[in-house]
């Protein structure tokens, strides 16, 4: 996955048929986000730019920004996504851009990365169950695992094959 950042186009330029615009590291404290921006606006091919908008991005995986999104809340997200990585992403795309959710998700609900969800039914029920032997053929792990998902007792965010991340619900 690559690195968050913004395309910020100078408005001026661009309503007179002119591309001038730069991509900034989303990542970066509000401050030099801003500094970049009044840069790119002082070298405008248009006397007097003062406006912009964000006309592009990569990085923040399937979460959309607007072109009017605030700065701060784009290095918010950004650091986040740092942070995080792809999951950090699709969290953010889970909680329709909810920064506090995604950060309640990854630091209280979190249950770990497994192969299917029917895996971590097998650990969650052979870590808090004894189960005699003569029973263990019996379970069907994937039976539990539609009930958990069907019961809203967990949500998942699959990223790859075999690599589901398992969240609490509750």
């Amino acid at each position: 996955m690559c690195e968050p950042r913004i395309y910020v186009a100078d408005l001026a330029a661009y309503n007179n048929g002119k591309l001038h615009g730069v991509w900034i590291d989303a990542s970066l404290d509000l401050e030099d986000i801003q500094d970049a921006v009044l840069k790119m606006l002082k070298s405008s091919p248009e006397p007097d730019a003062e406006e912009w908008a964000i006309h592009d991005f990569e990085g923040f995986g399937s979460h959309r920004l607007s072109e009017y999104d605030s700065f701060e809340r784009v290095s918010e997200l950004a650091q986040f996504i740092e942070e995080h990585e792809e999951l950090g992403a699709e969290l953010i795309s889970h909680f329709c851009g909810d920064i506090e959710e995604a950060r309640k998700a990854i630091e209280e609900q979190y249950a770990g990365c497994h192969k299917s969800v029917a895996d971590f039914a097998e650990e969650l029920t052979e870590g808090t169950t004894e189960i005699p032997e003569s029973l263990a053929r019996y379970i069907d792990y994937k039976a539990m695992a539609y009930d958990l998902e069907v019961s809203g007792d967990i949500f998942t965010l699959e990223l790859a094959f075999e690599e589901v991340h398992i969240f609490w619900s509750r």
